[in-house]
Parts: structure tokens; C-alpha cells; sequence
């Protein structure tokens, strides 16, 4: 019997290229095959680095049907990367599918540390980081209001993804939910030129993403529900950048 191959999974760049590890750019070079997220998005990645190897789509929309053929290429010995468009590949991104069947088939999964949005989120809040629950996006209708007020009792702190265009809503909503004096930050473009955090409450951050529309990645960091009232908020200053704005 032939020796079984080995998935790869390799973080690519949030936002700055340079955050690529020269082990993952030698990976993409020697495997068989790139499994992408999006093969127009990866291409820039693969260009600035003068990989050639050659790229197959493997995303939400067709890993029901590219699972199985990808398994038996494996299995025959192939060692074959999985990319996304950005970060690591399974955390809100394809991925878990095929390193389930992987680990369903004897299949060896390595997964190369690199980039991923929500640490650097969370260490820039300044909010508690020993411990945290990542909840990725929300539901987007049904479940949502349930889910809402289950993490209203949460007492870690929360990681949420959002796309700009429904950023001042979800922070209305999770205003309601869990109340307006709630301390949390917003972080965007991580990595990135623009790259900057807002903190705030979550009536103020509501309030100032109405009229400020952004741009880019976001990710919302939230303090977990506190019993104690006599605790002090984390000082906060307020709409101050890591960078200049654009």
C-alpha cells in the first residue's frame, strides 16, 4: 500500500504580505496541489511570492462535492495545502469538512501557526484575554435573537466578525441585548495600513458606526457580563486609532 499524503493547512496574510512565514511560502511551492478559498483572491499571494503550483477552488459552495476526490488524492500519497483568502483556513472559513474526513481516513493534518484576525482583535481591546469565547458571525435571522441573549450571559470576553455594512445594526443589537454600558472594541483592517481599534461602550461605538461608515475586515471584541457593580470599567480612550485615519 502507498504511503498516505498530508494535508497542509496554511494561514495566508490577513493584510500585510510580510506577515507570510517562509515556512508556508515552501509549502505552497513543493505540494501537488492549493486547494483556495477564491483562486482570484489567492493569485495575488501566489504571484508576489513566485508560487507556481497549480490552485483548485475548495470552498462553502462545492466542499460537499470536492471532499471526496481531494480525500482519495491523499490517500494515493499527494500532499496538498488548503489556503483561504485570508487567515487560517476552518475558523469562519472552509476548512473543518475536509480535515474531518482527514482525520475519518487516517489522514495526517498539519496545520502551520500564522496569521488569523480576531488575536490581534482581542490583545488590542484591552479587554480580559485569559479567557474568551470566538463566535465567529452571528446568525444572520433565525437564531439570532436567542443567540443574543445567550451571550448576554456570558462571562467571557466574546469575538464577533461583521461585515462593515452591518456593523452599526449588530451594535445596536448587542446594545439591547446585553446594555448599552457594556465595554467593547472594534477593530478593522487588522494588519492592514488602515489598521485601527475604537473602543468604547456599546451605545458609543452604536452610536459613533452610525455616522462613521467603515471599512474593511471587522472584528467586535465585547467584556463578559460582570456581577460584581463595584467593578471599574476599563479606562477607556475612546474613537483614539492605532493609526491615522484614512
Amino acid at each position: 500500500m502507498e504511503p498516505k499524503g498530508k494535508l497542509y493547512v496554511v494561514p495566508t496574510p490577513v493584510g500585510n504580505l510580510g506577515d507570510m512565514a517562509p515556512r508556508s511560502v515552501e509549502i505552497l511551492k513543493t505540494c501537488s496541489l492549493i486547494l483556495a478559498e477564491d483562486t482570484r483572491t489567492s493569485s495575488v499571494v501566489t504571484r508576489h511570492f513566485g508560487i507556481t503550483t497549480p490552485m483548485q477552488s475548495h470552498h462553502k459552495f462545492n466542499e460537499h462535492e470536492t471532499t471526496a476526490p481531494i480525500v482519495n488524492r491523499l490517500l494515493a500519497g499527494e500532499c496538498i495545502a488548503l489556503i483561504s483568502d485570508a487567515g487560517t483556513p476552518a475558523i469562519s472559513d472552509p476548512g473543518f469538512m475536509l480535515t474531518r474526513a482527514c482525520r475519518q481516513n487516517g489522514i495526517e493534518v498539519e496545520t502551520i501557526p500564522g496569521p488569523t484576525a480576531f488575536v490581534p482583535a482581542l490583545v488590542n481591546s484591552g479587554l480580559p484575554c485569559e479567557r474568551f469565547t470566538f463566535e465567529g458571525f452571528l446568525p444572520m435571522k433565525k437564531g439570532r435573537t436567542t443567540r443574543l441573549a445567550e451571550l448576554a450571559q456570558e462571562p467571557r470576553t466574546m469575538i464577533i466578525y461583521e461585515s462593515p455594512m452591518r456593523l452599526a445594526k449588530t451594535l445596536k443589537e448587542l446594545a439591547e441585548a446585553f446594555g448599552s454600558e457594556r465595554d467593547a472594541s472594534v477593530s478593522r483592517e487588522i494588519s492592514k495600513l488602515h489598521n485601527t481599534t475604537c473602543n468604547g461602550t456599546l451605545g458609543e461605538l452604536a452610536e459613533y458606526f452610525t455616522v462613521n461608515n467603515p471599512k474593511g475586515e471587522i472584528v467586535i471584541v465585547i467584556a463578559g457580563k460582570r456581577d460584581d457593580k463595584s467593578v471599574k470599567k476599563i479606562h477607556r480612550n475612546k474613537y483614539r486609532d492605532n493609526d491615522d485615519e484614512e
